[in-house]
């Protein structure tokens, strides 16, 4: 009889065995979840600050979405393979999502990269399993069912790796998955209701609405209407107006030839603030008004880039601009990205990135899911995540060290109701500190 020869990825099983992934203890070099959160508060938009703790003070699972650092810190003090995949950091199920690409085909993706940077495969698989437990307890589900989910994650991650690990390179970085074709193959009533309802309001969104959703005319020309305290015209904002043009000649330069062509047809009208997310909030996010000769809008969002929470748990960025790195890290995980996506620096120095605003948009509404759709949405996560560390990572080890049982998926269903365990222990400490009066909240 043959004997299976031990593969790299297999080897690696030695090192790390695959029931310590389901291994968690807090390293004794941990913040305070307090400490933890100014030190993440450092050089945000102060004034936005209470704002960032209210939205987070919602539930343990939106503190978590706030918390991306703190998990990154914990996760690097545990056992891992380091077999690193273009990560996307701050992998949570609210960072997924549907939408167009620039043949207008709706898709399903991951659509937040602020946090990317090359990492191992472990940390964002462990935080979308987490994120998933979280979920189901926020939406009263059994803890069983919330347990599953996590288990759900791993083993469609686990499959699915083993199937991409198997594909033609070529193939596998033209896979996508396409919003039409996943409502065709799903047997569920339910959720082709609501994938359906999704698809038909992304398809009517059209830059138009958005336009006269968020617009105001003022004597004849337009801008963007104040609808404080998300949405406004910060004095210093005003100011920095006259640089806008420098600006933008630096983002065109990141765009390609055709699509700079496009953006030259355009120009700015006004630009305001925006808040935006949980863990974004603070940072400086604005949206931007051009038009054309026809007077069509185009809105982009411009978000200030920072330095990765993984950096200081793997290694620098090669990019010195945050913007790129968060851009090419983008480019390299999406099967199609933003034809406006690129990056630019602010007259004080700052780094940001730039991407069009609500392209036809799909959020998935992940408070209303009850048991079934969320059990099909973790499916389908961990599938798409397997897709993205699979072009990105070395997709044949990853896949021979998880192997063909069980056993991974259990660990990491097991380290996901631990991780959301301590969570909702460090959410208390928070929302203490908040009545307490030792960080500022505010509801918006």
């Amino acid at each position: 009889m043959a004997v299976e020869k031990d593969t790299p990825g297999k080897k690696l099983r030695a090192a790390v065995p695959r029931t310590s992934q389901g291994d968690f203890t807090l390293s004794p070099q941990r913040p305070g979840v307090v400490e933890a959160i100014r030190l993440s508060n450092e050089d945000r938009v102060k004034k936005l600050i209470p704002i960032r703790h209210g939205r987070m003070s919602a539930s343990p699972f939106a503190f978590y979405r706030g918390m991306a650092g703190l998990m990154a810190r914990d996760l690097s003090a545990l056992p891992h393979t380091d077999l690193k995949v273009q990560a996307i950091g701050d992998c949570h199920l609210s960072n997924f999502g549907g939408f167009a690409t620039p043949e207008r085909t709706l898709i399903f993706d991951a659509n937040d990269f602020d946090e990317t940077l090359p990492a191992p495969w472990e940390w964002d698989v462990k935080r979308l399993a987490t994120s998933f437990v979280l979920a189901a307890r926020h939406n009263q589900l059994r803890e069983t069912d919330a347990r599953d989910m996590a288990v759900k994650v791993a083993a469609s991650y686990r499959h699915s790796m083993y199937e991409y690990s198997q594909l033609p390179m070529l193939d596998l970085w033209y896979k996508k998955f396409e919003m039409h074709a996943l409502l065709e193959k799903t047997t569920s009533e339910e959720v082709r209701t609501l994938l359906r309802n999704a698809i038909d309001k992304a398809e009517k969104a059209t830059p138009q609405k958005v336009f006269y959703k968020i617009t105001q005319s003022v004597m004849g020309s337009f801008e963007i209407a104040d609808q404080h305290p998300l949405i406004y015209h910060p004095p210093e904002l005003e100011k920095e107006k006259k640089h806008f043009k420098t600006f933008f000649t630096g983002y065109e330069r990141t765009l390609q030839e055709d699509r700079r062509f496009l953006f030259s047809k355009y120009q700015m009208v006004d630009v305001a603030l925006k808040v935006v997310g949980v863990g974004s909030v603070g940072t400086r996010c604005m949206i931007a008004l051009l038009m054309n000769d026809k007077e069509e809008p185009l809105f982009l969002q411009i978000k200030e880039a920072r330095a990765s929470v993984l950096e200081s748990f793997t290694a620098k960025s090669k990019y010195k601009h945050a913007g790129e790195r968060i851009v090419q890290g983008q480019r390299l995980v999406q099967a199609a990205s933003d034809i406006f996506l690129g990056w630019s620096t602010g007259s004080d120095g700052r780094y940001y990135y730039l991407r069009q605003l609500r392209d036809r948009k799909i959020a998935p509404d992940v408070e209303h899911f009850d048991k079934e759709v969320l059990m099909a949405y973790a499916g389908l996560c961990g599938r798409m995540l397997a897709r993205a560390h699979a072009k990105t990572g070395p997709a044949q080890q990853i896949s021979n060290y998880m192997g063909k049982g069980e056993l991974i998926d259990t660990a990491i269903g097991k380290f996901a109701v631990a991780y959301a365990n301590q969570t909702e222990k460090d959410f208390e400490v928070f929302t203490k500190a908040i009545r307490d009066g030792k960080l500022p909240a505010e509801k918006a």
